[in-house]
């Protein structure tokens, strides 16, 4: 038996549309010379030259991001300050590694217009497509149009999102992590704000984030390549960085097959 990787993250990088610009990151490199002087409070007066090759104490980068950035995991406690229905909502370091590891599922989703709001109905409609039982702990990744518009100017816009119903359709069967390729798990901002002003409902914001206060629950976002999945057969791994009280935690999400 083989075993093979799908890699399911994008890259941290400047120049990329992954964010609003608001948010982007930024990152500074620093060339194996440049790091020289740091060395000094180790070594006072090292030179370059005195190092093998004449080079210094190591390329290194400067990162300046939020946990939001990048393929991150959404912690209960970015959605809301409680779970569950009135627990205090666990933050990225609490949540259980065993949620984290485990059967994919894909839906394919991309043919839903962008801004549209994918509902119980539909998420049940796929899953009989693809001939799934659901399982609780089931990872289920949403393949959306913004799978291939990362980095073009429109990507935070581009995706259908996973409303109020469809993410407790997860939920309530036992699902305790989702992940879609859009920038957010719910439908793009510019949209919502439409059936908000159309409508004056402010509940349609962040609808699927915010029933993360009735059933905790974590999302991936800013996935990548879902396209080169198969609806099933395969384990994901998605262990979060342990920032301390965080709402979200970076991850290299990646798809393994057990060939």
């Amino acid at each position: 038996m083989t075993r093979r990787f799908v890699d399911l993250s994008i890259y941290l990088e400047n120049d990329v549309v992954s964010d609003p610009p608001f948010m982007r990151p930024e990152i500074t490199y620093e060339t194996h010379e440049e790091t020289t002087p740091a060395m000094h409070g180790f070594f006072p007066g090292l030179t370059s030259d005195q190092l093998r090759g004449g080079k210094g104490f190591g390329a290194a980068e400067n990162v300046k991001m939020t946990t939001h950035n990048g393929t991150h995991l959404d912690a209960p406690w970015h959605f809301h300050p409680t779970m569950n229905g009135g627990e205090r909502a666990i933050t990225i370091d609490e949540v259980p590694l065993d949620w984290c590891f485990r059967p994919g599922v894909k839906l394919d989703f991309r043919h839903f217009e962008d801004g549209y709001v994918a509902t119980a109905a539909d998420v049940e409609a796929e899953l009989k497509r693809i001939g799934h039982d659901l399982q609780p702990l089931d990872i289920v990744l949403v393949n959306t149009a913004a799978g291939a518009a990362l980095g073009q100017p429109d990507y935070v816009s581009k995706g259908c999102g996973m409303g109020y119903e469809a993410t407790m359709y997860l939920t309530s069967r036992g699902v305790r992590v989702t992940g879609t390729d859009a920038w957010s798990w719910d439908a793009p901002f510019v949209y919502t704000a439409k059936r908000v002003a159309e409508t004056g409902d402010t509940s349609l914001i962040w609808e699927g984030h915010k029933a993360g206060a009735d059933i905790g629950y974590c999302h991936l976002e800013k996935l990548h390549n879902l396209e080169a999945l198969p609806a099933t057969g395969y384990t994901v791994s998605c262990f979060p960085h342990k920032v301390k009280g965080g709402s979200a935690g970076w991850t290299r999400a990646v798809a393994i097959f057990e060939d």
